[in-house]
Parts: structure tokens; sequence; C-alpha cells
């Protein structure tokens, strides 16, 4: 299988007051560039022996480790051979990343402070953040810290939560970073693009940026709009591409929680932070990250004419890996605070299931080596499970979304069920999860069955047999 590296996905991010029940929240679509491409969910104890001198297989990135590490979840490639890509995950300390949202920066900015070939990039930046972080803003200063000492090889989007707070992080060249805190009554959609806008460097509660960044733009004469330092305007894109593949799906992610929006599905100006005008639910992002433009003629699956639904980019893709939400409640205990809701395959199709990130497992069929197809471990189960609804996606819509239907309703009686386990220890935690992999499982198997069932029956290669015949 030839290396395609991940550089395609769509985040989502809400403050507390943004969400229906208080809690923060994270979450993404991690793309790759071929439809297969196997990963599998774990999770690391704290302290697990290892190398504290880290040395990345993928660009030879090199960064000593901090003795001590936290418990923490991570879904890598099963393939580690050319890096880890752990991606997604939530920590001890109920401390939430996914790394990372790829971005690009202006050939300008690129000029005079090009990316690092062996700095810090994708593969390795969970493995060496998340372990060692106790909130948000620690992962950034810790991230940030190795950006400016290291520097960074790829212009990436990061996303951080803790029970209080919710921040976005963007590397924006060889040695910068910035990050702004989401208002807690406000959501972020992110999509390939450089997002942040206007920092305010007073309000250090909002913001936070590498130390020199004023400077270094304003020696290299980088800022086209004078007295103000919109971050988006000076390190990012405005390209043809940027209006196809990328603004789209923030258009349509401030359509769906937005409607009074009204925006340019193609404008290069769609606003960074955005405010709902309902409260927001785990199941409304899972909507969104498995959309594709429903109810507009820019449905690749719709009735659009060919130009139309080949226009934009959809959220959820084939190519869709893995997706995930990252949810720090805190209307409980902080053993059952952390929930990764996780889905391996495109969740247009894929349901979600919730994991509770204190435990010592996920299942063992989700840890599991899946190089090779196996239709009962879950990644290969959910790519089956993608083609199958697919195929003849008209003709089995129903099918479709009543499936979607049950397993939000199942994920959401899980949780309520393991929130009133009074034993929530780490194995206690982990057994619980291990059950509820199980029951998706069968779930998943059950559907594809009346899949199978369905497409048989609109073959192509049938015949009616005539009674004169």
């Amino acid at each position: 299988m030839n290396r395609h590296t991940h550089q395609a996905c769509t985040s989502f991010l809400a403050g507390k007051s943004a969400m229906i029940d208080g809690s923060t929240l994270i979450a993404r679509n991690e793309d790759n560039f071929v439809a297969i491409w196997p990963k599998h969910a774990i999770v690391h104890p704290a302290n697990e022996d290892r190398d504290l001198a880290f040395v990345s297989k993928g660009n030879q990135f090199a960064t000593t480790l901090p003795e001590k590490a936290y418990h923490y979840t991570a879904v890598p490639d099963t393939d580690p051979s050319e890096g880890y890509f752990e991606e997604s995950g939530i920590n001890e300390k109920n401390v939430a990343m996914s790394a990372t949202e790829s971005a690009y920066t202006n050939s300008h900015v690129l000029g005079i402070d090009p990316l690092v070939d062996d700095g810090i990039a994708e593969d390795a930046m969970l493995t060496v953040v998340l372990p060692y972080i106790d909130s948000a803003q620690a992962g950034i200063q810790r991230l940030g810290q190795l950006v400016t000492t290291n520097g960074a090889a790829e212009t990436n989007g990061v996303l951080f939560s803790d029970a209080d707070e919710v921040w976005y992080m963007e590397i924006v060249s060889g040695h910068h970073w910035v990050a702004q805190r989401i208002p807690d009554d406000a959501y972020a959609v992110v999509a390939n693009q450089l997002a942040i806008e206007d920092i305010d460097f007073d309000d250090g509660h909002n913001y936070l940026a590498s130390a020199g960044i004023r400077q270094f733009v304003q020696e290299n004469r980088l800022n086209p709009d004078g007295n103000r330092f919109n971050s988006r305007h000076i390190f990012g894109t405005k390209t043809i591409d940027d209006a196809h593949y990328n603004t789209p799906r923030v258009w349509y992610g401030h359509k769906l929680f937005t409607p009074s929006a009204f925006e340019d599905p193609t404008s290069q100006e769609l606003p960074f932070i955005q405010h709902a005008e309902q409260k927001i639910s785990v199941a409304a992002v899972e909507e969104f990250l498995g959309s594709h433009y429903q109810e507009t003629p820019y449905d690749p699956l719709g009735t659009g004419t060919e130009t139309e639904k080949h226009q934009f980019r959809a959220v959820g893709l084939s190519r869709t890996q893995n997706s995930h939400i990252l949810q720090i409640r805190r209307n409980v205990a902080p053993a059952l605070a952390g929930v990764v809701w996780q889905c391996l395959g495109n969740p247009a199709f894929s349901p979600y299931l919730p994991f509770y990130a204190q435990g010592d497992q996920v299942g063992d069929p989700y840890s599991a080596d899946n190089q090779t197809y196996d239709g009962q471990n879950p990644y290969w189960a959910n790519k089956l499970l993608n083609v199958l609804s697919e195929a003849h996606y008209h003709q089995n819509r129903k099918l479709l979304a009543a499936f979607q239907t049950q397993m939000q309703a199942a994920g959401y009686q899980r949780l309520q069920l393991g929130d009133q386990q009074t034993a929530t220890t780490a194995a206690d935690l982990g057994t619980f999860n291990a059950e509820t992999a199980a029951e998706l499982a069968q779930a998943i198997q059950v559907q594809t069955g009346k899949l199978v069932q369905a497409n048989a029956d609109l073959s192509e290669l049938t015949f009616a047999m005539d009674a004169g015949l």
C-alpha cells in the first residue's frame, strides 16, 4: 500500500454555553487521499514504557519526552512505519486534543520563515503533546514551544479542550503560531484553511501567540491591513482551490447551525467565530460531519446538474478514516467526564459510539491489527457498510436514515447507562467500553445484512419472466 499523507480534514469546535448539555466539544474528520487506510483505537496507560529520546519515523523530528506521562486514548495508523498519526484523544486530566487540520501558508511568509523539513508534523504531534498536559492552554504552550525551538514541518490547525475552555491553534509558518479561545457561547467550523482572524495581543484570556510574531510581521512588511492583525490575511491563502475545496464546507456548517447567516459558499471571508441559533447537540455535530450538502444542488448524491454535484468538496467522504467527537462533560464525576464518540469510516453512513476516555480499553477488536480485510474488524466492517450504503443510495434512503437514528439513540442510551455505574475504575470503564463496542458491532452486521438484501433486489442482472414465454 502506497503511503498517502493525511491532509484533507474538517473540524468543528463549540464552547460550553453553545452546547445543549454544557459540555465542551472538539470534533474532526480525519480524511486521507485514499479510501482505505486502516486505523485502530487504543489506550495508552500512564507512564508506559517508551523511548524518551523520541524520533519520528515520518521526518526524523526529534525531541526529549518528559518522564511522567498521563493515560490517554489515541487512534493511530495501523501501519506505523512512517509515523504514528495518533490523531485524536483524551488524557487522564480530561484534556482533549485533535491534530491536525491541514492548512496552507502563503508564499510570501514561507519565503521568509520556511517550514522545517525535520520540524514537528502531524504524525508525531498528539504523541509528544497529549500525554504531558493538564489543560487546553498547557497543550498550546507545549506545542508552541516545540514549534518555536524545533520548527514546524507543516502548516496545521490543532484543536484543544478541557472542561472549561475550547481553543484552536494554528501553526502559521516555520516557527510562528497563533491561538484563539472559542467563546463559550460560540462555535467554529474549519476546513483546510488558516481561519483565525483579528488577534488582540492585550487579551491573554482569549488569544495566545508565539513570541515575536508581531515584530516578525512588522519587520517583513507582511500585514496587508495596516493597523489590525488579521492572522488569516497575513499568513493565509485565497485561491480558487480554497473557494471550491474549503470554504463551502464552512458555509454548509454555518447553514446548518446558523440558517439566518445567508452566506456565499465561495466567500473567502466567512467568519471564524459563529453563533448557533439553537443549542448544539452531539447528534447535530455527527450529522454535520457526515454531511454532503443535502438539500442543495451541490450534493454529490443529489439531483443537481453534474457540474453542480461536483462543484464543491463534501464534508463526509469515502476517504474519511477516523471521525471523532471529543466531549468533556461538566455534570458528571471526573472519571465519566471525558467521552470519545468514535466513528471509523464515513459518518454519512457509519455510526458513532461513546467510549469513556478513562477506561483501560475500548475493546479488543478496536485495537487489533487490521492491515488486511476482516469483516469482523470495526474498521473494515464500517468500510463495507459505507460501500453498501452508497450503492443504491436513493432507493435505500429510508433504511439508511433509520439506522443513523437508531444508532444515535443507542449511543445516548449506552452513555446514560454508563453514567449510572457506581464502579468507575479504569478496569470497570474499560469493560463497559468493550460491551459498547460489541453491541455496535452486532448492529453494523445487522444493517449490512439488510443492505445486502436490498441491493441484491435492485441488481440490473435480473429478469422478469414473461407469462407468454
